[in-house]
């Protein structure tokens, strides 16, 4: 199921809260736990109930070898528990990239596995993988399995994260206060999952028809054309995906939990490392945690600290998705964060400013790995970049519809108009946290939130999956 459908939003999720909290009235509090699970169940397998078995058995297994290392605290468990999870991702993830991979540079014709890739597969196995780890250093506690259960599946989080761990969500299923309706928790939630949906459905839907024509038609795309497609994926991404967080984050505090943010104003960032600080945050901690800091961080000199983050974000954009082109995306990043390192004296002499232009053009850039399909288009955005012909009928036709045609000197107004505005509101306002964390239920608050669901609701026939959906 998806948070921006009328599915979700009329009937799930009031549905489930309105059970959730008058189960809080039963003596055993375990049976809101168990709801909470079916409904995350039926949440997760609503578009393909084949993918309930693979979740059960990746929490069944992780849970069992948990409890063994609890009891034993033997390494070869853990390392067991790893590899459990490394070949269930690599299975259902990259079986057909390593055929692909291996036909091309062997020249042999092995057929492609008939695999349907399972909804947050990457996340609910790196969050796993994080827990037997704190079971293993004595950081996390075993809980009953029901509680397990509820903390991999509970449906805010399963498909897409925020990556949370044991210790800072478990305990919070446990609190007794949070059982209960908690009615400011409500309003802040319903506050901000409004705004989440309203950058997914409004701005990113909006703005996706933009990308989607322009990757299209790469081959003959001008200067500016190109340039207005990179930067139109550069926003679409980030209020995709933090319109996604904000919502996973907004619901979950409805049920009175907190989640931690994943977006913090990333783009605003002077330097590719600050920007991994701000851009998908849970995923950085765990790359960091158990991925860099094993490989030996930065504590066995600059050489090994340079090699260790090369690896770490070649892992991440391995985890983004399976193809060489999401690989060098990551060893692009890398590469970015040791050359920062290396002239680090001498950056922090440039104005901020600069470094600020620069380490967003940079992102916007890489995007081009991210976002393509091909390597055609690849070379053709490239292309196009340093291409310096201007026709503004191309910049026109990126908003095409195939439903309404406006005069193209129209569509380019709309366009241009648009995107200021977005760059303005990335750059200069404040982002969603903050307008989160300094809510409070007023009239000019419900105004403002009014408004939005209702744009919202009337552009939810523009419905598409989350871009975050497909790793």
């Amino acid at each position: 199921m998806v948070f921006s459908t009328y599915e979700f939003i009329f009937l799930f999720l009031p549905i489930v809260l309105i059970g959730y909290f008058l189960l809080s009235k039963l003596k055993n509090k375990k049976i809101q736990q168990i709801f909470l699970i079916i409904a995350s169940l039926f949440f997760y397998g609503y578009y393909n109930v084949s993918y309930l078995s693979i979740i059960l058995v990746s929490v069944i297994v992780n849970y069992g070898i948990a409890v063994l290392i609890n009891k034993q605290y033997k390494k070869w468990l853990l390392v067991l528990g790893i590899i459990f999870n490394v070949v269930l991702l690599g299975y259902f993830k990259y079986s057909n990239f390593f055929i692909e991979t291996f036909n091309h540079i062997v020249g042999t014709e092995f057929n492609l596995l008939n695999i349907i890739l399972p909804l947050g597969i990457s996340f609910f196995t790196f969050q796993q993988i994080a827990y037997l780890v704190g079971v293993y250093k004595k950081e996390e506690k075993i809980e009953d399995f029901i509680t397990y259960m509820l903390f991999v599946t509970f449906f805010p989080y399963v498909i897409s994260g925020p990556i949370t761990t044991g210790k800072e969500i478990i305990g919070q299923f446990k609190d007794e206060k949070n059982k209960t309706v908690n009615y400011n928790n409500l309003s802040k939630g319903i506050y901000l999952f409004v705004i989440g949906l309203f950058k997914k459905i409004v701005i990113a839907n909006t703005i996706a028809l933009w990308v989607d024509n322009g990757y299209s038609s790469t081959s003959n795309m001008n200067f500016l054309a190109t340039w207005i497609v990179v930067l139109t994926y550069t926003l679409q991404i980030y209020f995709d995906f933090s319109g996604y967080s904000d919502m996973a984050v907004g619901i979950a505090k409805m049920f009175n939990i907190n989640l931690p943010y994943n977006f913090n104003s990333p783009y605003k960032a002077n330097s590719v490392r600050e920007f991994w600080r701000r851009w998908h945050i849970t995923l950085s901690r765990f790359l960091t945690n158990y991925i860099y800091i094993p490989l030996g961080g930065s504590r066995k000199g600059k050489f090994r600290t340079y090699f260790n983050t090369l690896i770490t974000f070649l892992v991440s954009g391995l985890w983004h998705g399976a193809a060489w082109t999401y690989v060098i995306w990551g060893g692009l990043h890398g590469l970015a964060i040791i050359v920062e390192r290396i002239f680090d004296k001498v950056l922090a002499k440039i104005p901020i400013v600069i470094r600020k232009i620069f380490t967003f053009i940079f992102i916007s850039i890489t995007w081009v790995f991210f976002r393509a399909g091909n390597w055609s288009q690849v070379t053709n955005i490239f292309s196009g970049l340093v291409n310096f012909n201007v026709n503004l009928s191309e910049i026109g036709n990126l908003s095409y519809d195939g439903i309404f045609s406006f005069p193209a000197i129209l569509n380019v107004a709309y366009i241009v108009v648009i995107l200021i505005a977005l760059l303005y509101v990335i750059f200069k306002c404040k982002n969603s946290n903050q307008m989160y964390e300094e809510f409070r239920l007023s009239k000019k608050n419900l105004i403002f939130i009014i408004i939005l669901f209702v744009i919202s609701v009337v552009h939810l026939n523009k419905v598409s999956t989350f871009i975050y959906f497909n790793f």
